[in-house]
């Protein structure tokens, strides 16, 4: 039996993967957290398969969890379930020691297929994503300016290009607007740039948001 623990702070979507899981006989949801402090806290007291999460969500980014995670817990499989696309996040989450990347676009039986691979020690990669890791492990992806990005300003970076404010940004990772403008105002020396609307040409140009 798989025993999974599931990480993500909205209860409809905890909910959804509850019943999608149930109906597999080798897969058990024995545990559910909202966020990355629940998380830790249960890790210290229960024993897990794996650890299904989400990359964005309120307080610690999703990207530093997972390397707590595997800091604590380097035999612990954690797969990624999220709505960002692989370009975004993919390739940090598996250098960061995630053995899965899935968008909650994907089918359920693609999901039950990837628990199953990840959890028996494989990694789950579709192929456009195995291209993508290839490229960037090369000289032409560390060349690159986003790539010195701290995960956090990266996080930033992406919800700047997608047309959101500092204040939202705040809100969303529940930090100060003061704490969100000084990673913006880091991110853009570390890019070169001056503004949020070269911050987003960059990122629609390199395929970072849709």
């Amino acid at each position: 039996m798989i025993r999974i623990v599931i990480v993500d702070d909205h209860a409809i979507v905890r909910r959804g993967l509850k019943q999608i899981l149930g109906d597999s006989p080798d897969m058990a949801v024995v545990a559910e957290c909202a966020d990355g402090r629940e998380l830790l806290r249960l890790l210290e007291s229960e024993k897990f398969d794996l650890v299904l999460m989400d990359v964005s969500m309120p307080g610690r980014n999703g990207i530093d969890l997972l390397k707590q995670v595997k800091g604590m817990m380097p035999d612990l499989s954690v797969m990624i379930l999220t709505m960002h696309p692989e370009e975004q996040y993919a390739v940090r989450a598996f250098k960061s020691g995630a053995s899965g990347y899935i968008t909650k676009e994907s089918a359920p039986d693609e999901l039950v297929k990837a628990i199953r691979k990840v959890s028996s020690g494989g990694l789950y990669v579709s192929s456009a994503l195995a291209e993508r890791l290839a490229l960037s492990l090369g000289s032409e992806g560390a060349k690159l300016p986003h790539k010195s990005l701290s995960d956090r300003e990266y996080q930033i970076l992406c919800l700047i290009a997608s047309g959101k404010t500092v204040k939202i940004i705040a809100e969303q990772l529940s930090l100060s607007v003061k704490t969100v403008s000084t990673y913006r105002t880091r991110l853009l020396a570390k890019m070169h740039m001056k503004s949020n609307a070269e911050l987003s040409t960059y990122a629609i140009r390199n395929g970072l948001v849709d």
